[in-house]
């Protein structure tokens, strides 16, 4: 498995290009990432968000569009692709298929599983393939996204982290923004964060 990251737009949102098996999966196209992608692929295969804040989808239309290809969105996220308060010129997207918490869709042999761990959004998902961790906004290197936007909760994070903690191997873990860490390594942290919630 090949992995390729490029950080996308103001907030630094890490989209990544995850090459296994002859197939190419794009994660969290923010801000701008549809040049860089449309250079670093040759068979793209889906576009996957692991939740639906702008600065992870704000290139999914334009790149369903060129690469004809199909978009995967949890489904609890859905809502926040047609319009953002924050962004109101976001492009809006509609996913062509609503991945259930906790699904595993199976890419003609590939396992592509969306972990459901609520709490930044309603629908913020990890998106497991082989042995790595596509964590989005939930878990960050020692730290975990944020609860006080609209639709957050901080209850859900608790509860999420908490699952998280159970978790009993180590992958390694790229997340939507920032450095790579591991499973391991951010679970000594959790109770922490619990307890700051």
């Amino acid at each position: 498995m090949e992995i390729k990251v490029q950080p996308m737009g103001a907030y630094q949102t890490n989209c990544y290009i995850v090459s296994i098996d002859d197939k190419e999966f794009i994660i969290d196209p923010g801000v701008g990432a549809t040049s860089w992608v449309m250079q670093n692929v040759k068979n793209p295969t889906a576009i996957l968000n692991t939740h639906g804040h702008f600065d992870h989808v704000w290139s999914n239309d334009e790149l369903q569009k060129a690469l004809r290809i199909p978009l995967y969105t949890p489904k609890e996220d859905a809502f926040f692709l047609k319009s953002s308060s924050w962004m109101p010129d976001l492009p809006p997207s509609t996913p062509d298929y609503l991945v259930e918490p906790n699904e595993t869709i199976d890419f003609d042999g590939v396992q592509v599983q969306f972990l459901h761990f609520p709490g930044h959004t309603p629908g913020c998902s990890v998106i497991e393939i082989g042995d790595a961790w596509f964590s989005g906004d939930f878990i960050f290197e020692r730290s975990i996204g944020r609860t006080d936007f609209p639709y957050s909760s901080a209850q859900d994070m608790k509860r999420s982290l908490e699952r998280f903690k159970t978790i009993p191997y180590d992958k390694t873990v790229y997340p939507g923004h920032g450095n790579t860490t591991t499973i391991k390594q951010e679970q000594q942290y959790a109770d922490f964060w619990i307890q700051q919630l």
